[in-house]
């Protein structure tokens, strides 16, 4: 009986004692952590996408702490209201981030991309990027085995059925996960721009014009059209592929037209208008009707004969051809000149008179 009762006591001390031990050690070599990075983590979404660049919301929270200037950081799913949220918190000042959408830089469809082989194994686009460059004669395309939509956690992504192509729905927030899943780089963060207006080069075939043009029909060709009628210079070429730079463009739509294989795509515009014949023709009838209907002079004099024409009415017009002046500095009428006849048949009358009265002073004054 005396030797249980040792035996508990001589464990209750020890563990008394490890504990106090413990303790003491745990005071020494304790790690301050600020208190505001618990609150500053409540304000987060705490979706750990990623996307803030940061391995998760609590490793952004710590650097948005420690960072004097937060103007860089920025959260994608919270946006501006988690930011200034944060902002509150820390008593310092955020940045304004233009929101960004994920596109898809890459318009090979079945029908614009033939395939000139089947791939039949891991349906993985990591793994086929690492057996080979696609079942199609483009070996910059998409492999279409959807590991950007595997990869993204808010449900913003599809594959299209119709055309092999994964779909960016609007709801997208820019995490960036489809980005880094994407072994072929087609996917890329862009402004959503004004009205969720955006214009880019769908192809990032670096081949020369006509191998890129052979492997898909909608591929750039890098012909330079686009960058030479960009008044922006938001168009570079580089490696014959064209690439607009977003910071830059104006969204002015020139570039679109001039593109010879619609590489360039422009999201969410409106449909450009088209002139029809009807109305084409109903300007030329307003144009017409415009324009004061002339009637031809009948003029009989002869030439060199002195003019003395009356002050013209509203309606009355003068030719087009300029009349001539003699030495005398009077002013003749030659041959070929002609006067618009007044409206008024009275006024007409009366020039016609004029005329000729005038024509019979100069051959008394003869």
């Amino acid at each position: 009986m005396n030797v249980v009762v040792i035996t508990i006591l001589t464990l209750a001390i020890l563990g008394t004692v490890a504990a106090l031990v413990l303790f003491f050690v745990a005071q020494k070599f304790k790690v301050f952590e600020d208190p505001r990075i618990d609150l500053v983590e409540e304000a987060l979404p705490a979706a750990n996408c990623g996307g803030c660049g940061f391995p998760g919301c609590r490793a952004f929270a710590e650097a948005l702490v420690k960072s004097d200037d937060i103007s860089a950081l920025n959260c994608p799913v919270g946006g501006a209201d988690t930011m200034n949220a944060v902002a509150g918190i820390l008593g310092k000042e955020v940045g304004t981030a233009a929101p960004l959408i994920a596109v898809v830089r890459c318009y090979g469809t079945c029908d614009n991309r033939p395939k000139t082989n089947h791939y039949d194994g891991a349906g993985s686009c990591a793994v086929a990027a690492s057996l080979y460059g696609g079942d199609t004669g483009c070996s910059y395309g998409c492999l279409g085995e959807g590991d950007c939509v595997e990869a993204c956690k808010f449900d913003a992504m599809y594959m299209d059925p119709k055309t092999g192509l994964p779909v960016i729905k609007d709801n997208c927030i820019a995490c960036g996960a489809c980005v880094e899943a994407c072994p072929k780089d087609i996917i890329e963060l862009r402004k959503v721009g004004p009205k969720g207006r955006r214009i880019f080069v769908s192809c990032i075939n670096k081949d020369k014009g006509g191998v890129a043009k052979k492997s898909c029909e909608v591929a750039c060709i890098g012909c330079g059209k686009c960058v030479k009628v960009c008044p922006f210079d938001a168009i570079t070429m580089e490696n014959n592929l064209a690439y607009i730079d977003y910071e830059k463009c104006k969204l002015c739509r020139k570039c679109v037209p001039v593109c010879p294989t619609h590489a360039i795509h422009e999201i969410n515009f409106p449909p450009p208008k088209e002139k029809t014949e009807a109305k084409d023709e109903a300007i030329v009838e307003g144009k017409a009707a415009d324009k004061p209907v002339a009637e031809k002079a009948v003029t009989d004099a002869p030439v060199g004969t002195r003019l003395v024409v009356a002050k013209p009415a509203a309606n009355a017009t003068i030719a087009d051809k300029p009349m001539a002046k003699n030495t005398d500095s009077e002013e003749t009428i030659s041959e070929e000149t002609n006067i618009s006849k007044p409206a008024d048949a009275e006024l007409a009358d009366r020039v016609k008179k004029d005329i000729t009265a005038s024509s019979d002073d100069k051959n008394k004054e003869d």
